[in-house]
């Protein structure tokens, strides 16, 4: 049903520093995060930007998630294996073409050691699980090890197991090799070969030793040790709760008339915070928002489609076709292109989609996205987003989304609002970027 919203009724009952609107989380604390060992953030820095973690050794986590680009890539979709560069000007080589872009929008990285983060991707095929003996639900099941010490930690294994962002492709090196014939974790699988790496090097062992009582007691480096440093590392570094929006909740100063204003209409009559609630922004929950989709999709190996539907690539349900997670919104002004495909590198157009989720997608161009050039050889699904029996499916999929009409002016105070939620200190990262790592491979600066 559409809620039209009446701009002078808004800003009259909005804007005073003592007016609060009815659903304003409570100030984020100390509390709010899990704890974090100062040696492990940083080893865990040196690990972030190393390339030693990818197959070829070519690719590190930093490259698309790099504070130049607030923790992503700037890209609608990135590219891993097979290009070269950093952010909008990465680039294909043609030397090693890839087979694939990434099929989603490399995600920001703000917030992710709070507790209340205890489902990662949009898809949510991770999640904590504490009757499981890992304490995860993933896609690995029951060959799943237990050591990570958070949600966070077990992340890091997807990226370096996929072929076409950090892995590489089969029979390129001994790590995809052991991924396509199914070793990961066992003794000699791809997890057990990207440790021995990092403990052939001198500097990491003694890093390890001086971090991890018992790698210094003679246990050898694991996967989950690497993974638990990296995830020290992104929790301390990219933690945002010093915005103008936190100063405001904590009472130490009060936000633009626009961002009141703003605020008033996202827990107000916009209905945004009904998502987008509580203190990081989100609901955690998966919800059809009828976003464009284009690219590779996620498709198993066995199947011919290019769509991504979501959480039912994970449930299998129906039900949940089309589905994604609801992002955090802290720092959203920075982190462009918007979306799981990032469809919109504007972000009034993004917004302007979102409030009519049904009908939205409705003559998309693909030129609202950011696309490197892409071999004219490989299979490049850009067309999907205007192929009508997908768009449909996309938009049935979204009609129980509820659509809201905004002004432009209201369009502004919206936008105004999700920027008093950027804490710049956050996004410049605490440490910054090492200028070099133990392996002596370049370092994406």
């Amino acid at each position: 049903m559409i809620r039209p919203l009446v701009l002078a009724t808004a800003t009259l009952l909005l804007c005073s520093a003592t007016t609060r609107p009815a659903g304003l989380p409570a100030p984020i604390t100390d509390d709010d995060y899990r704890p974090i060992d100062p040696a492990e953030v940083k080893l865990g820095q040196l690990l972030f930007y190393d390339r030693i973690l990818s197959g070829n050794r070519n690719i590190a986590c930093a490259t698309c998630h790099h504070p130049r680009f607030a923790t992503g890539d700037g890209l609608s979709l990135g590219l891993g294996e097979g290009a070269v560069g950093l952010g909008t000007e990465r680039h294909v080589v043609e030397a090693d073409m890839p087979e694939l872009r990434i099929p989603r929008n490399a995600p920001p990285l703000f917030n992710l050691g709070a507790k209340s983060f205890t489902i990662l991707f949009d898809d949510g095929r991770l999640d904590e699980d504490p009757t499981r003996p890992s304490g995860l639900r993933t896609p690995l099941e029951d060959s799943m090890v237990t050591g990570f010490h958070s949600i966070l930690a077990a992340q890091s294994m997807f990226p370096v197991l996929s072929p076409d962002e950090m892995a590489g492709h089969y029979m390129e090196n001994d790590v995809s090799t052991a991924i396509r014939s199914g070793q990961i974790t066992n003794k000699g699988g791809a997890w057990d070969l990207l440790a021995a790496r990092v403990a052939a090097i001198p500097q990491y062992q003694q890093a390890f030793n001086a971090t991890y009582p018992e790698v210094a007691a003679g246990r050898p480096i694991t996967f989950y040790d690497i993974s638990n440093a990296i995830a020290a590392f992104i929790s301390l570094e990219w933690r945002a709760d010093n915005a103008p929006f936190d100063a405001y909740l904590r009472g130490q100063a009060d936000l633009s008339p626009d961002a009141m204003a703003g605020m008033a209409l996202f827990y107000g009559p916009a209905g945004c915070g009904t998502c987008h609630g509580g203190k990081f922004q989100t609901d955690m929950g998966f919800h059809a928002m009828g976003e464009p989709q284009f690219g590779p999709g996620k498709a198993e190996r066995f199947e011919k489609h290019s769509r991504d539907t979501g959480r039912m690539h994970v449930t299998n349900n129906p039900a949940d076709a089309y589905a994604f997670r609801t992002p955090s919104l802290r720092n959203v002004t920075a982190t462009g292109p918007w979306g799981h495909s990032g469809a919109y590198k504007d972000m009034t157009a993004f917004l302007q989609h979102h409030t009519h989720p049904a009908t939205g997608m409705t003559g998309y161009d693909i030129a609202n996205a950011i696309l490197p050039a892409f071999p004219a050889s490989k299979k490049d699904d850009l067309a999907l987003a205007s192929n009508p029996a997908d768009v449909q499916a996309i938009a049935d999929a979204a009609r129980s989304a509820p659509s809201v009409d905004l002004t432009a002016a209201e369009t502004t105070q919206i936008i105004a609002f999700l920027d008093s939620l950027r804490d710049q200190k956050s996004i410049d990262g605490r440490m910054g970027v090492p200028a070099s790592v133990p392996s002596g491979l370049p370092v994406d600066q």
